[in-house]
Order: structure tokens, then sequence, then C-alpha cells
């Protein structure tokens, strides 16, 4: 299956994974290093009253991190897999969870800020989903998204997650503008594990009728602190400002017009 082709019917995730994810996020250095990025983008752009709401949250682990460190902002999470809310109920109480399709978002100028994390990515309709993001904004409201990059990095390790694209920066910032944003920051980030990423994802590993997708989530843990403290330092590259251009993923942030 090649990049594009639709994926699960639509579905664009095995729902019977979020256990196993739940198990494994808040020990696994991609979870914990994508987390901390993502605080720190997000972080200046809410206050103290501001209502955030996280598209495809998943288990919940992201919104419970940016909950702990913001208890005074109003937190809602939206997930299209029922089965996934119970464990983000378990995580942040105090949030307001909703079973819903992010191509079709009721809310209408809403929330301060929006943010979707490795999610487009498993939605054919990724420009229908912005266009309803950018709905359930207010006026002047901001988006913080992560998505996978690099169409040369597609394998077979992507079907095996129901993705149907990987980005480019070009592409995910056009997508933006012609959804009504304006992009106030982008940078690639894993920038630093690029080529142990490309190397992991080659064919003879992914295609193997033994590899487990689950497998790099269960890393040895001296392999896990120095993937993390890598991801570290390259973080604090992007805080003083370094926006790398190359990267397994990208970061965005963005304005409402």
């Amino acid at each position: 299956m090649r990049q594009g082709q639709q994926v699960n019917q639509g579905e664009g995730f095995h729902a019977e994974d979020f256990a196993t994810l739940a198990q494994l996020e808040s020990d696994s250095f991609w979870f914990r290093a994508r987390n901390q990025l993502i605080l720190w983008a997000t972080k200046p752009l809410l206050r103290a009253g501001s209502s955030f709401c996280e598209i495809g949250c998943g288990t919940g682990f992201v919104i419970a991190a940016l909950a702990k460190e913001m208890p005074l902002v109003k937190f809602s999470a939206t997930e299209l897999f029922g089965n996934a809310l119970p464990f983000a109920r378990k995580r942040v109480p105090s949030a307001d969870f909703y079973e819903m399709d992010a191509r079709d978002i009721p809310f209408r100028s809403e929330f301060d800020v929006v943010g979707t994390f490795d999610v487009l990515e498993h939605i054919q309709e990724d420009e229908r989903v912005l266009a309803e993001i950018h709905k359930a904004l207010k006026p002047q409201g901001k988006l913080v998204i992560t998505v996978p990059q690099h169409p040369f990095m597609w394998s077979h390790q992507d079907e095996r997650a129901c993705h149907v694209r990987r980005y480019t920066r070009a592409e995910m910032t056009d997508k933006l503008k012609r959804a009504g944003f304006s992009v106030d920051l982008t940078t690639s980030f894993v920038s630093f594990l690029l080529p142990l990423m490309y190397m992991a994802r080659r064919p003879d590993r992914v295609d193997s009728p033994e590899y487990d997708p689950a497998a790099d989530l269960r890393l040895n843990p001296v392999v896990n602190a120095v993937m993390l403290l890598v991801m570290a330092i390259e973080r604090q590259f992007i805080k003083v400002g370094v926006r790398f251009p190359f990267g397994g993923s990208l970061l965005l942030v963005a304005t409402k017009f």
C-alpha cells in the first residue's frame, strides 16, 4: 500500500491498541519528549480561564500533561473511538470528553486553543478536519498541531499505524492557509534521531512476520533514557529559536483569521 491510499476503511486506528498505549506511553521516550515540546508550544497561548480542546485525545496522555501544568484552564477533548475515553477520563477527571468524529465538530467559536497531535495523518479528509477546527476556534484562536513528516520515510510501519500520509512542510502549511489559518511557528523535531528512525523503518525489519509494532515502545531502559536525553537536547535548540528543516515529525502553531 502506498502513501495516500485509504487505510482500514477510513477508521484510522486499531482500536484494540489503546490498552497497550495506555500502559506504555508514560515510559516511552517518544511520548514523553513529544509532550514536553507540546507543553512548550502551548503554555504561552493559555491563561487562567482559557479553553483548550484536544481533537483525537486517545488515552489522554497529552491532555493529562497539559492539565497538570495549567490547572486553571478549562480542558475538553474529543475522540472517535469510545473505548479510549475511559483511559482519558481516568487521567483527567476534570476535563469534558466527547465521542466525536473530527470531520464533524459541532462547536462554533468555542475554544481559545485547539490541539491535535498525530491525528491528521490517520484521516483521508484532513482539510475537512482543519476547516472544522477553524469553525470551533474563537476569533484569533490558536491551533497547535503535530504530524509525521517526510513522504520518503513512508514504510509498512505507517500502514500498520493506519496512516494515510506523511506530510511535507509545504503541504501542511498550504493546507492550514487554505483552511483559514496563518502559520506562526513551524519546526521539525525528532531531527537528531532521524537517521536511526530511517534505519529502524527498513523493509527487511518492518515487513518481517515477527515484527512487533509496539516494540519501539518497549525499548531497553538505557536506550530509552539516551533517546530521551537526545530529544531534550534537541528541544533546547528549538527553545532558543533553532528551526530544524528535517525530522521525523513536524510541529506547527497557527492562528485563525
